[in-house]
């Protein structure tokens, strides 16, 4: 049951690696419970599977910190007899419902511990990340921080359900999200509010191209794509643009839904950044095609992707959350600057594929994430563009499917030999 076997002590030199407790977060008495990312069974229950011996997962700082924050709540029975529960779907951290047995009669005690993926400093900077974490807590939009160490934090847990896949469809559900949405994007968050889509993108192309072989670089286009960064910020930047502070990561775990009062709550802030909104919404959309608690998560399926109809209603939603009815021009035009966002977005988490590939030991076939990512930005770009540049006309199709490599004189067989050979015969598997 992950029942640590040595009390805690010295209250004092535990109490030190509490880190910036916030609020009501001193009072843990008052801590709201909050159910994050608690993946469910065929029955729409909550999965819960214990570790048994907590060294597995936690590290003894993050330990010491939870069985101190729990020697503080008067209805737990045991501080040092908490359970550990891995929650299913993430792919940047490993997450672990915490929980007490309380006196009679109440619910569990429960927190969430994060524990940062291997080489994930390599996206976002922590520092950043947990004042973000910690201004948007302070605004009422987010569980807040309970406790910190070193490759890690403790938060609050919310008493919500996760989002699935099949939520994203539903019209009032997508409605409460576009409205949230619109919400977060005009969050005034200290600091420059500086657009940093293109500055991110350049910086993890460099990280990927020092971390990929050659035959890999020479596969996914890495030594090429720096021309198709600069067309795509070249035909998407403007003035009219609407520039907010986004999430960048808009999956459906990444929301938490409260059923008795009919609202949402956006989690996980770690690639948040100021970025145009019309960016932030074609990444929720190009989320809907995935489903990350399948067997095979890493598999995206293009034909669950919004059609104009959701498209147009989802914006019209996002515009009029404000008060004021957007008019039939304005939705069309964040529509079709949506649609061509979502060029951005399949280049960035293409090249995220690619370096979590090499850094991440999580369970989850990257590589191949990254190639449908990728065939998906080269087979909509010329619909999407006023203007095509690239320098990959030549594209190599193999069953019916766009391969991610284009060698000058090259025969398809010879290609498919060196793919093969390259990734082995699951690269061609069909992605729906």
């Amino acid at each position: 049951m992950g029942v640590a076997e040595d009390p805690v002590n010295n209250k004092d030199a535990t109490q030190n690696l509490v880190d910036n407790k916030l609020g009501e977060a001193e009072n843990p008495a008052n801590v709201k419970e909050i159910v994050a990312e608690n993946p469910i069974d065929d029955k729409g229950r909550p999965e819960e599977n214990p570790i048994k011996d907590m060294a597995d997962c936690l590290p003894d700082e993050a330990t010491q910190i939870l069985k101190s924050l729990a020697s503080e709540w008067e209805n737990v029975l045991d501080a040092n007899a908490l359970q550990v529960i891995p929650l299913k779907g993430a792919m940047t951290n490993e997450v672990f419902q915490i929980k007490w047995q309380t006196t009679a009669g109440e619910t569990s005690r429960k927190v969430l511990a994060r524990i940062y993926g291997e080489g994930t400093d390599i996206f976002f900077d922590r520092d950043d990340e947990i004042r973000t974490f910690e201004f948007i807590s302070k605004n009422g939009q987010g569980p807040r921080l309970l406790g910190r160490f070193a490759h890690g934090r403790i938060e609050e847990f919310i008493r919500a359900r996760t989002l699935s896949a099949s939520d994203l469809r539903d019209p009032s559900i997508s409605a409460l999200i576009a409205t949230k949405m619109k919400e977060f994007h005009d969050l005034d968050m200290p600091g420059p509010k500086k657009v940093l889509l293109w500055e991110r993108l350049r910086n993890w192309l460099s990280e990927a191209r020092r971390l990929c072989s050659p035959e890999e670089v020479e596969t996914f286009h890495l030594d090429t794509m720096d021309k198709e960064i600069s067309s795509l910020e070249n035909e998407l930047s403007g003035t009219h643009q609407r520039i907010g502070f986004c999430h960048n990561d808009l999956q459906y775990g990444n929301f938490m839904l409260d059923e008795e009062n009919n609202s949402v709550t956006i989690i996980d802030y770690e690639y948040s950044s100021y970025n145009p909104v019309a960016y932030d919404i074609a990444n929720h959309f190009s989320e809907m095609v995935a489903n990350y608690h399948t067997e095979t998560p890493h598999v995206l399926d293009y034909s669950k992707y919004p059609d104009l109809e959701e498209r147009k209603r989802f914006v019209y939603t996002y515009l009029s959350s404000s008060g004021q009815q957007p008019s039939d021009s304005e939705v069309q035009q964040l529509v079709d600057e949506v649609e061509k966002y979502t060029l951005a977005n399949h280049l960035l988490w293409g090249v995220w594929g690619i370096i979590s590939e090499h850094v991440n030991k999580i369970d989850f076939d990257y590589k191949e994430y990254a190639k449908q990512r990728f065939q998906e930005y080269w087979s909509r770009k010329k619909h999407l563009l006023s203007s095509d540049e690239s320098s990959h006309d030549n594209v190599t199709y193999i069953n019916g499917e766009q391969a991610p490599i284009s060698i000058p004189g090259e025969k398809p067989a010879n290609v498919f030999r060196k793919l093969k050979k390259l990734f082995g015969l699951g690269l061609f598997r069909s992605k729906h």
